[in-house]
């Protein structure tokens, strides 16, 4: 159950990256 965690923390964390590289 850990590895899903950790994989919705990666994706997330992308998203936020893609959305503020959009932004700017």
């Amino acid at each position: 159950m850990f590895y899903k965690d950790l994989i919705l923390m990666l994706i997330s964390g992308l998203l936020l990256v893609i959305c503020v590289l959009i932004s700017v």
